[in-house]
């Protein structure tokens, strides 16, 4: 019982959303629907025009052939006003529809730029491009079937209803009577249908998020010999959606064969009570041409019902879609700079953290009592064992995250009181996972600074030992790079990204792990650019290979969350503590 009570009130709130996106539309809309007022009323128009002509043929040399004359130019007057109106009016809502795909996909995209990290890291890449792409997708069919022949039929029925009853108010009634018995099949059927459109629309989120994950790591797969274990997993999601699939169609594909049997019904009706109405008894009343015009409008009275049976279970899916999007557009968004934020304009490179506290989840601590002074210029080492905080430490420097407790300032202002913009514009960052877009290496390495000159782009490829590499490559420079960075090395790529925040190195720099995908010889080449780059800028090191950060100022050593040492790298060897330890054990023979 909760389920079947949630799950329309559920329907309402999307319909009034989709209703809600369709003002912005209201011009096109309203001529839309006079476009399927024009046609809907002529084609209604068509068979009266039929009857009155067939009542005009009254015996063997008893036929008004000008009358019939008539009525067929104005047939075929209502045939080609009707195509024309229908044509117009499928361009218009392809038109709406369309441009209500193309505003939800920005809206979804801007959305994306804010959400908080915390949001994209527990949901998959896959499940999110899903929604965009996918569950759009679906919504536009369901949409465009809506217009071109949801509206269209509900028109029709009405108008046909409305000319029954002022033709023949008897044989009318035998159709609303009946009339019912459709609607409710219709909508007993569709209101169960949606949680399951909405169920197959999550596991086909699922399977994208699987194969997307398999596509981008296909090397690692291969490499494992997970092939097998990565079909098994494949098998058993597509098995399910399959399910979900079958199972949604089937009892969404039983309300057109439903509404069918009630319809012949309706066809049946009017036959037998017109042709009791055109014995001699009612013949004055009504003629043949009447009642072939009224089985006609039963046919087309029909036609709708069965048009509409077959578009609810379409417009259920595209409901559960939009559902699935809006949950996407409803989260919350990353809390906006306080008010009176202000713009760090020029950081002096100072840096503290007091008693800083933060943890991904409440009931795991991973930070806590972080205390650190970091001056001018200085060099900032943070080593450690894996998932001891490292990473974090960045990601609260750069207010990806916020702390829990404590606090951080760059140059004497807490970072929660200026501006993300201005804070992240005055670090720049190299991490250890690449991204380069499908550009030129050109335009990738001026990413950060779109008006450098060529020159500016060179030397900083230079600056990193990366310009050799480049002008070997097909166009150089000009070289429009795959996907990712396409073919070259994850070495190469990193070199670009380096080269990247040599072009316009700003006041603090952040290294994480940038070297790790440098060979041993070419990783001394860019210490030296490093050192270059670092002088005069405070610098925070992040890096595994405890030989990278020994000409550090400070270095802290961190363990489950906390800083257990801290000093250079001399001063902590001669304590032979713990960073003693894992210098010693990565230099073992």
């Amino acid at each position: 019982m909760k389920t079947r009570k949630r799950t329309p009130k559920f329907d309402r709130k999307t319909v009034r959303r989709v209703l809600k996106l369709l003002r912005a539309e209201l011009p096109l809309f309203l001529l839309s629907l006079l476009c399927a007022l024009v046609a809907s009323a002529l084609l209604l128009a068509i068979p009266l025009f039929v009857g009155n002509a067939i009542d005009l043929i009254v015996g063997k040399n008893n036929v008004d052939w000008d009358g019939v004359l008539r009525y067929a130019v104005l047939i075929g007057v209502c045939v080609l006003v009707t195509a024309v109106a229908q044509w117009t009016m499928t361009a218009l809502n392809n038109r709406i529809a369309y441009g209500m795909v193309a505003r939800l996909r920005n809206e979804a995209f801007r959305k994306l730029q804010k959400l908080p990290l915390s949001y994209l890291d527990s949901h998959s890449s896959g499940g999110i491009v899903s929604r965009m792409m996918t569950d759009v997708e679906q919504f536009t069919d369901g949409l465009l079937m809506g217009f071109n022949q949801f509206f269209t039929g509900i028109v029709t029925i009405a108008g046909i209803i409305g000319i029954m009853l002022a033709i023949n108010p008897k044989i009318a009634a035998v159709v609303i009577l009946i009339t019912p018995l459709s609607l409710f099949a219709a909508s007993f059927i569709a209101s169960r249908t949606y949680s399951m459109f909405k169920k197959q629309s999550e596991v086909r989120a699922e399977q994208t998020a699987m194969i997307d994950e398999y596509i981008g790591n296909h090397k690692t797969v291969v490499a494992f010999g997970h092939e097998n274990e990565g079909q098994a997993e494949f098998d058993e999601i597509n098995e399910r959606l399959g399910k979900c699939s079958l199972r949604a169609l089937f009892f969404s594909s039983t309300t057109n064969p439903t509404t069918r049997f009630v319809n012949n019904l309706v066809y049946a009706g009017v036959a037998l009570t017109g042709a009791l109405l055109c014995l001699p008894i009612g013949a004055a009343a009504f003629t043949v041409g009447r009642l072939t015009a009224f089985l006609s409008y039963a046919n087309q009275y029909t036609k709708p019902f069965n048009e509409i049976s077959s578009v609810l279970a379409e417009i259920q899916n595209a409901l559960a879609c939009a559902a699935r999007l809006f949950e996407l557009l409803d989260e919350e968004p990353v809390a906006p700079d306080a008010p009176d934020a202000v713009v760090l304009e020029h950081a002096d490179g100072t840096v503290r953290l007091s008693d800083v506290a933060f943890s991904y989840t409440p009931d795991r601590e991973l930070i806590r009592d972080l205390n650190l002074d970091v001056k001018a210029g200085q060099r900032v080492a943070i080593v450690g064992p894996t998932g001891c905080g490292k990473t974090t430490v960045i990601n609260l420097l750069m207010r990806f995250y916020d702390v829990n407790g404590g606090s951080i300032s760059v140059s004497g202002t807490d970072v929660r009181n200026m501006t993300r913009a201005s804070l992240r514009g005055a670090w720049g960052m190299v991490l250890q996972e690449t991204w380069l877009r499908a550009a030129t290496v050109r335009e990738n390495i001026a990413m950060g600074k779109p008006e450098a000159t060529r020159e500016e782009v060179v030397a900083a490829a230079k600056a990193v030992h990366a310009d050799s590499f480049i002008r070997r490559l097909p166009n150089g420079y000009d070289t429009v790079l795959g996907e990712n960075g396409g073919s070259l090395s994850q070495g190469q790529k990193q070199l670009l990204c380096i080269a990247r925040v040599m072009l316009c190195p700003p006041p603090m720099l952040i290294l994480d792990e940038a070297t790790s995908s440098i060979d041993t010889r070419m990783e001394l080449k860019i210490q030296n650019a490093f050192a270059e780059l670092m002088r005069g800028r405070t610098s925070f090191i992040v890096a595994h290979r405890l030989s990278t950060v020994e000409e550090a100022d400070v270095i802290l050593v961190m363990k489950d969350g906390r800083v257990v040492e801290q000093g250079n790298h001399s001063s902590l060897l001669a304590a032979n503590g713990f960073y003693a330890h894992l210098y010693n054990s990565q230099f073992k023979n």
